[in-house]
């Protein structure tokens, strides 16, 4: 799968889990280590341990391996490592906090600004 299939197919498997409130980042002028960052957010810890799961095994059923997959156990916030995007599957109390939307939007606007 190309980047942009890859990221159709996790953002249809989130939707089919009724995940909340999708959101892709395009972060290649911020990192080499991924090309794109997904994150949404899951009502209970068992809905996002239960996003996460399903996400998991379709990109296994799909050929795309997981190279790592952090807080599974909790269940607050699920980071799923799939090489060029990385997945976050987050409480709204997580998403709220950490806000890793304005944090990614801010560091572009910062680098973009050091340039001109």
């Amino acid at each position: 799968m190309n980047l942009k299939e890859l990221v159709t197919f996790v953002v249809k498997q989130l939707e089919d889990n009724k995940a909340l409130d999708i959101k892709e980042l395009d972060v290649t002028p911020l990192t080499t280590s991924m090309d794109a960052m997904i994150i949404c957010t899951g009502t209970s810890t068992r809905h996002v341990q239960s996003i996460a799961k399903k996400l998991i095994n379709a990109m296994i059923e799909a050929g795309v391996r997981p190279l790592g997959i952090e807080g599974e156990l909790y269940g607050e916030w699920i980071l799923i490592d799939l090489s060029d995007i990385v997945v976050h599957v987050m409480l709204k109390e997580q998403r709220d906090l950490y806000n890793l939307e304005k944090l990614w939007t801010a560091t572009n606007k910062i680098r973009h600004e050091l340039r001109s």
